[in-house]
């Protein structure tokens, strides 16, 4: 139960080693979480991010259609004559081809005949 007085002691520096090796045991294990903890943040900000970047497709996709079906000039005679609208279609034999060779100006309109 007591020591005997010629027995060796530890000495500091064993104590001292065994204290420094328990914390950085301790330090290992709470920079182990925090960065198991940062690397579940991460990849659900990836998650999320990918998330969003196929609505955006869709919502893409989603407005390339709305935009043909306005541009339709099927449905735009049709809005037009809804709306009572007083544009009626030119006949082709109408149209005149204009060759901007042979004029000097770069106006679109003219005066002259």
């Amino acid at each position: 139960m007591n020591r005997r007085r010629n027995e060796t002691r530890p000495s500091f520096a064993i104590f001292f080693a065994v204290i420094l090796s328990a914390a950085i045991v301790a330090g290992g294990g709470v920079l182990h979480a925090f960065y198991k903890n940062r690397q579940v943040t991460i990849t659900r900000e990836i998650d999320a991010t990918d998330r969003r970047i196929e609505q955006y497709h869709l919502d893409i996709r989603t407005t390339e259609m709305r935009m043909d079906q306005l541009l339709n000039r099927f449905v735009i005679r049709k809005q037009i004559e809804e709306n009572g609208s007083t544009l009626r279609p030119i006949p082709m034999g109408v149209v005149e081809q204009i060759d901007p060779a042979n004029f000097a100006r770069h106006s679109v309109a003219s005066t002259e005949p």
